[in-house]
C-alpha cells in the first residue's frame, strides 16, 4: 500500500495506530489468499485499501451520537400525528459483517416540540451506520425520538432484507424482516405505518 492511501486510511480510523492498519490489511490479503485468490492480480491489487475505505464509511455511525439530530426542535402547533415513511437505510449485520437494508416508518404524536423531517433520516443513518441487528436498530430510533421530543407517543416499524439470509445459509432470497417499536400511550400508531 502507498504512503497516500496509509495515510488516508489513519485519516479514516483516527484512533488507530499503523501497525494495526497494517495488520488487517495483511489479514484480507491473507483472507483472499484462502478462497483460492491471488492477491496480487491486478483486480485485487488495492483490495485490502479499498475494503477498509468502504468499512469506515459502513461505521461512520460510530462518530456521532445520532440523537443530536433531533435536538434542532420548532414549537408544535397542534398535537396531530406525523408520519416519515420508507426512508431508506444500509446497515451490516454483526453476526456476519453481511448488509441489511430496507426502509423505516416513524409516526409520532407531538406534545410541544417537532423536528425537521430530514432529522429522521439522519437519525436512521446514525444508527443504522454501525453493526446491528434489526431489533436494536428499531429500539434505538423509537427510543431516541421518545427521549429526545418527548412526545405524546411514537411508533417505528423497520422493513428490511437480509443478506446473511438471502445469499447464504438457506438463500431464502425475497424475504424480508419486520420489526416493530411503539413508546407513549397510543399504541394505534402502529396502523398508520403499514
Amino acid at each position: 500500500m502507498n504512503e497516500e492511501k496509509f495515510r488516508n486510511l489513519k485519516e479514516l480510523f483516527p484512533k488507530t495506530d499503523e501497525s494495526q492498519i497494517l495488520q488487517v490489511s495483511e489479514a484480507i490479503e491473507s483472507l483472499l489468499e484462502m478462497l483460492g485468490e491471488d492477491k496480487s492480480r491486478e483486480g485485487l491489487e488495492d483490495t485490502p485499501y479499498r475494503f477498509l475505505k468502504a468499512f469506515a464509511e459502513y461505521g461512520e455511525g460510530y462518530q456521532e451520537d445520532p440523537k443530536m439530530h433531533l435536538m434542532k426542535q420548532f414549537e408544535a402547533e397542534s398535537q396531530d400525528m406525523i408520519v416519515v415513511k420508507d426512508i431508506p437505510f444500509e446497515s451490516l449485520c454483526e453476526h456476519h459483517l453481511a448488509r441489511f437494508h430496507g426502509r423505516v416508518h416513524i409516526a409520532y404524536i407531538p406534545l410541544e416540540k417537532i423536528a425537521g423531517l430530514s432529522k429522521f433520516s439522519r437519525l436512521v443513518n446514525g444508527y443504522s451506520r454501525r453493526l446491528q441487528v434489526q431489533e436494536r436498530l428499531t429500539k434505538q430510533v423509537a427510543d431516541a425520538i421518545f427521549e429526545v421530543l418527548k412526545p405524546e407517543a411514537c411508533a417505528v416499524i423497520i422493513e428490511a432484507e437480509h443478506a446473511c439470509m438471502t445469499a447464504r445459509g438457506t438463500k431464502a432470497r425475497g424475504s424480508f424482516t419486520q420489526t416493530y417499536a411503539t413508546r407513549g400511550a397510543d399504541r394505534d400508531l402502529l396502523t398508520y405505518l403499514k
